[in-house]
């Protein structure tokens, strides 16, 4: 879909492919895809080549959803990346896995780990870290997560940061599933609030977070503009447009 795969897995499919990989100590890279991360990545073709060397891709976002209808290739559904990471959770601490939180300001990750410990009775948190850390100390960063030997690594860095620093690192953190999960920590930890259900069983999950934070009304520009060249180029078919 506009030259990155997208997987077209359910939430419990997602799951239980990531569960196998743990099962069988193979390093995985979970990309969560939406709208703005995928238009980002039609203008620099080095985010594009990261995306598709991710061993998943989940459709997250509605946007995402719609324009793998458009495209003739539909999913089954909208997997959000705080959805997937709490399903994730909820098996970490059935299965014995351990789990690492990176990212946010400080203090974020810590407060997300105390609440997913209560919210899931014996998950093993290994560690945690905040994300506010220059390139400089990547190794101490990298040798820290690698040395208390997750199993799942949740990246919020920011996008496509997060996804850059997983592509870029995978191989030295260890036999772990790392995904991106943008602002996920900040709601884990009780620091943002999610939209409330009504809003994402009516696929708008994206104005629910947009009047929580009204700062992201940049961000939402991005959305028409994603639409348009979806549609230039499946229902057009005018193959590559710049829009």
């Amino acid at each position: 879909m506009l030259g990155a795969p997208v997987d077209g897995l359910s939430l419990d499919q997602f799951a239980e492919r990531i569960s196998m990989q743990v099962d069988r100590g193979n390093p995985c890279f979970v990309v969560t895809l939406n709208p703005e991360l995928l238009y980002r990545a039609q203008h620099e073709k080095d985010l594009l080549d990261v995306i598709n060397r991710a061993h998943l891709v989940t459709a997250d976002g509605i946007g995402v959803v719609w324009a793998c209808r458009v495209s003739g290739r539909p999913v089954p559904e909208r997997v959000a990346g705080i959805d997937l990471m709490m399903r994730l959770l909820e098996c970490a601490a059935c299965k014995g896995w351990r789990v690492f939180f990176l990212g946010s300001a400080p203090g974020v990750a810590e407060e997300a780990a105390a609440r997913a410990e209560r919210m899931f009775p014996g998950l093993r948190v290994a560690g945690t870290h905040h994300g506010y850390f220059p390139d400089r100390e990547n190794h101490e960063v990298i040798s820290r997560i690698a040395g208390a030997s997750p199993q799942l690594l949740f990246v919020a860095l920011g996008s496509p940061r997060q996804e850059r620093w997983i592509d870029r690192h995978l191989d030295l953190l260890g036999s772990v599933v790392a995904m991106g999960v943008g602002g996920s920590l900040d709601v884990l930890s009780g620091k943002v609030r999610r939209a409330p259900e009504w809003f994402s069983r009516r696929n708008l999950e994206w104005l629910g977070r947009l009047l929580n934070q009204p700062g992201r009304w940049r961000r939402m520009l991005v959305l028409p503009k994603f639409a348009l060249l979806v549609l230039i180029k499946y229902k057009l078919r005018l193959g590559r447009f710049s829009v």
